[in-house]
């Protein structure tokens, strides 16, 4: 999906047509630590790409993921985990606020015209509010880092004024106790199959990785 201006900005699914996606999506050193939170098996709700071009990157407004999930999808308890994996150099144009999660589901409207999907956003005076309380904070990491953060807590991203690009893939990991009841959105944005995870071994992208070297090299030859 694009922006108005036609840069990229979101891409779904990516583990279902491209095997080093599906690798990471897989990946025990992301799926094992929100197995021991949840105390069970995992699927994928949802696997996204989340791009911000040059200088073009547009705004994702204030939300909570759960809200969308719950509103949207049917799922019944915020029982669900993103991790964002970094592609490239993340820097200070994203902000959460800590200890947001802690506040449930907030009310919330719902922006059909903003991102390159509807999302339910929060007013400012709930914004304000929270910050308030909590502050505000932007994780930042080079490419590879990773964050994890729960389905209820407050974030968003202001434009890129940079001449950098940042492109960041989100896992959504959710308890397949808590599947999704009601989904309202496409399959390939609300995922339908329940299959529990299997970790793959946790050396699976570099032997992937060093296999296509050597599949490329030979080509070459």
């Amino acid at each position: 999906m694009a922006g108005e201006d036609g840069a990229p900005r979101t891409a779904f699914a990516a583990h279902t047509y491209n095997e080093a996606f599906r690798l990471l999506g897989t990946h025990p050193r992301l799926i094992e630590p929100v197995e021991q939170v949840f105390g069970e098996k995992l699927y994928m709700h949802q696997y996204k790409i989340n791009a911000k071009a040059a200088f073009e990157g547009d705004v994702w407004q204030w939300h909570q993921d759960y809200g969308t999930w719950a509103r949207d999808d049917g799922m019944p308890k915020p029982w669900a985990m993103n991790i964002a994996v970094f592609m490239d150099e993340v820097m200070p144009i994203n902000g959460l606020i800590p200890r947001s999660h802690r506040h449930g589901v907030l009310a919330a409207g719902h922006d059909e015209e903003t991102t390159s999907y509807p999302l339910w956003t929060l007013d400012q005076q709930t914004v304000t509010r929270l910050a308030q309380e909590g502050g505000i904070v932007a994780p930042t990491g080079k490419p590879g880092g990773m964050l994890m953060f729960h389905g209820n807590l407050v974030h968003g991203s202001a434009p890129n004024i940079t001449p950098y690009p940042r492109r960041i893939v989100y896992l959504t990991l959710c308890a397949v106790s808590n599947h999704i009841r009601k989904p309202t959105r496409q399959e390939w944005i609300a995922h339908r199959d329940f299959t529990p995870i299997e970790p793959v071994a946790d050396s699976a992208l570099f032997d992937f990785a060093r296999a296509n070297r050597a599949a490329a090299a030979v080509a070459a030859q």
